[in-house]
């Protein structure tokens, strides 16, 4: 698949490394619904509020039969100490190759301060347990976003 996959398409298959040392793959949660959100980098600002969000409302996106996992660049080692340090409550998959981010079109080039780079751009996808996209964010902001996603979830 091509270009940015939308809500209503098949959600791009995916097989990562996660942390805990196990790989996490979309086949295996078939039947269940799943938040990916993809975010820059581990321990930065933005991306540990992000994770801090989703870990505080981990009890409840379980309680809908949805598995929540965060997805970046960095190595299963970073995410291992990323998790314990701030006690998180989601799985961290690595994409070190950026494969899934380039099959899902977060990998995009950025502008920060005049400097072009390519980075991943913060975005959530809600997959449901058939495996197809039922809403997709872009462009997130993270203040109310993991509420805003548990509310989809949760059909509203």
């Amino acid at each position: 698949m091509s270009g940015k996959p939308e809500a209503g398409d098949k959600a791009p298959d995916f097989t990562m490394a996660a942390d805990g040392g196990r790989e996490i793959s979309l086949k295996e949660l078939q039947g269940r619904n799943v938040v990916l959100y993809f975010y820059p980098r581990d321990d930065t600002p933005g991306c540990t509020r992000e994770a801090i969000a989703f870990t505080g409302l981990a009890n409840e996106f379980e309680a809908a039969n949805t598995v929540v996992i965060g997805v970046s660049r960095d190595t299963v080692a970073k995410h291992e100490k990323f998790k314990a340090k701030h006690d998180l409550g989601v799985i961290l998959a690595a994409d070190e190759d950026g494969s899934v981010s380039e099959s899902y079109g977060v990998w995009v080039e950025k502008n920060m301060y005049g400097r072009k780079s390519m980075g991943i751009e913060r975005s959530t996808f809600l997959i449901d347990p058939a495996g197809h996209l039922s809403k997709v964010w872009r462009k997130v902001k993270v203040p109310g976003h993991a509420e805003a996603v548990l509310e989809a979830v949760r059909g509203g």
